[in-house]
């Protein structure tokens, strides 16, 4: 997915990046962000792992994490999407 054109021509002007510099910046936080909560709960743990955590300590953080981290969200079909906003 292209960046922005707004967020991009405000990154160049606050920061002194080039046109491309902040295109580039803007896709790969987009990328990052965009992990399904899945595969970050798997990435992250994984990594925990490797480096001797315990499984209670890492499924605590877990939580903890993904309270604060701004995750993907499930794709929603048109039905699932009319719930939400008719209930």
């Amino acid at each position: 997915m292209p960046a922005d054109p707004a967020l991009v021509t405000r990154l160049v002007a606050t920061t002194g990046l080039t046109p491309g510099e902040a295109a580039r910046v803007v896709e790969d936080v987009v990328a990052f962000y965009a992990e399904p909560v899945e595969d970050y709960v798997r990435r992250r743990h994984a990594h925990l792992k490797t480096y001797g955590a315990k499984n209670d300590e890492i499924f605590a953080r877990l939580v903890e994490e993904l309270a604060d981290r701004v995750v993907a969200a499930p794709r929603l079909t048109e039905r699932q999407l009319r719930r939400i906003v008719y209930g």
